[in-house]
């Protein structure tokens, strides 16, 4: 048991979330051999087998099932040790780890990765867009120092800052732009074009319609808003978008886009990250420049303003 590794653990928390050994290796940037012979000593040392090994998939046994949470803990306490250090330094270096959910990411990340590299050069930056239950799961274990998500998130552990509220933006082919605008209800017995599951921004278009998420319906769905305008524009439905992706999505697209009436559909915007985190401090500085960002965005003289 004294032969433990931190390089073991980090192998294993490899595996257990890939549960497979090439992909694991790529992730940890080592040789598959390499890999497997640090977790055949782990086990060795524990005295017991942590994966049952198939040809095809690699899974957890009942004892790595219950040793995995607590090697994620171990592992992101030793993480936090080197944040506390830079912390403890007072500025801006090493990576920053950031998530954000996909209906952002493609309009404010190049501002404000430009903004992060100006004001801050010795910052490593990586970046991850994926839906908001994953940038959850990731910035609990560890592998994610902040995520900028659609709040509430109502996680006891974890920090919110709002940053910015903007509202949903109706979608319909230019041919209907002089029609009168649906309400909310008239929306149900329309063809409405979502995300699919997994995506909150559909969840909220469907909180507003009155609909609930399981409600059988006619819709398509798709895993981009560019899709779901493009799908408007060839004349199959309608759909929404938040304000921020309107000057990207429709600039190439026939389609005509509205305001509702009050009130409005809208979602406030935040960044969040782990309360026990040291970083707290500078991820609080860091949502202070994302908000400029935005602000900067919605001033920008491109910004669309459909009436």
């Amino acid at each position: 048991m004294n032969n433990l590794t931190l390089r073991q653990l980090r192998y294993f928390e490899a595996l257990a979330r890939h549960g497979h050994f090439g992909r694991a290796a790529e992730a940890c940037a080592v040789s598959q051999p390499a890999l497997s012979l640090q977790i055949r000593d782990l086990e060795l040392s524990l005295g017991a087998g942590l994966f049952e090994r198939s040809p095809r998939q690699v899974r957890l046994t009942r004892f790595g099932e219950d040793f995995a949470p607590r090697v994620r803990d171990i592992l992101r306490a030793v993480d936090e040790l080197g944040d506390l250090a830079r912390a403890f330094q007072g500025w801006f270096a090493g990576r920053l780890r950031i998530g954000v959910i996909p209906t952002v990411a493609p309009y404010l990340l190049p501002g404000l990765v430009r903004s992060l590299n100006r004001l801050y050069p010795a910052l490593d930056i990586h970046v991850r867009e994926t839906l908001t239950a994953r940038l959850l799961r990731e910035l609990s274990e560890g592998r994610l120092d902040a995520a900028i998500v659609a709040l509430p998130v109502s996680e006891p552990s974890l920090s919110e800052a709002p940053l910015f509220v903007e509202e949903f933006l109706f979608v319909r082919p230019l041919e209907q732009a002089s029609e009168p605008l649906p309400s909310a209800d008239m929306l149900k017995d329309m063809r409405l074009l979502l995300l699919e599951e997994g995506h909150c921004f559909r969840d909220q278009a469907l909180a507003f319609c009155n609909l609930a998420p399981a409600q059988p319906r006619e819709m398509l769905e798709a895993s981009s808003l560019s899709t779901l305008v493009q799908m408007v524009a060839a004349g199959i439905g309608v759909t929404f978008i938040p304000e921020m992706a309107a000057p990207v999505e429709t600039r190439s697209a026939a389609v005509a886009l509205s305001r509702f009436a009050r009130p409005r559909p809208r979602r406030t915007i935040g960044m969040i990250w782990r309360r026990s985190s040291p970083l707290a401090g500078q991820l609080h500085d860091i949502a202070g420049i994302v908000r400029q960002t935005a602000e900067a965005l919605r001033a920008a003289p491109g910004q669309a303003q459909p009436a």
